[in-house]
């Protein structure tokens, strides 16, 4: 499976419109944008409006998440905040991270975003971790919750909370560089 799209590694990061955790956006962006990689974010959004995080965080959204398409990306990165919530039943989150996980690239989510993955089915099998609110869902759709800061498994990242967002990001580029 090749994970390089184009000459570049192509990564989706999707937000909410409102509240999304903004260092877990711009940790982990700074971090794959620094190695070249491309980041492009999606949202509910128009591509050109604008998200706002929990802390302030003014970002411009690429693309409308329901035109994105997995294949475009080497990895699908959901980011959590209390507006993720908003993904937890869109049939369109779910069939961006079904089909992301299904064609081998790398899946991530952070905070409450993993329940995102759990309610798409990725999680099946797996360890994952997530914000302790998720907990329950979480433990109740994958092999095992572990409450770790990081879970990898295979190609799926999931991350517990905002003080988590390096180790993720750094989790996230392992993945990718060995798998390019």
């Amino acid at each position: 499976m090749k994970l390089v799209i184009g000459d570049v590694i192509q990564i989706l990061m999707v937000i909410a419109p409102r509240n999304f955790r903004d260092e877990e956006l711009l940790v982990p962006m700074r971090l794959f944008e620094s190695k070249g990689w491309t980041v492009r974010i999606a949202s509910k959004l128009k591509a050109g409006e604008q998200a706002e995080g929990m802390l302030g965080a003014k970002v411009k959204i690429d693309i409308n998440i329901a035109d994105a398409k997995a294949s475009d990306y080497s990895a699908v990165i959901f980011v959590g905040g209390t507006g993720a919530s908003i993904y937890f039943n869109d049939p369109t989150a779910h069939g961006l991270a079904w089909h992301a996980y299904d064609s081998g690239r790398v899946v991530a989510a952070i905070c409450i975003a993993p329940s995102i993955l759990a309610n798409a089915r990725v999680l099946e099998g797996k360890k994952a971790t997530a914000w302790p609110s998720e907990r329950e869902n979480v433990a109740r759709k994958s092999s095992e919750y572990t409450g770790k800061d990081v879970e990898v498994a295979g190609r799926v990242v999931t991350g517990k909370a905002p003080p988590a967002a390096k180790k993720f990001a750094e989790a996230i580029v392992k993945l990718l560089e060995t798998k390019t």
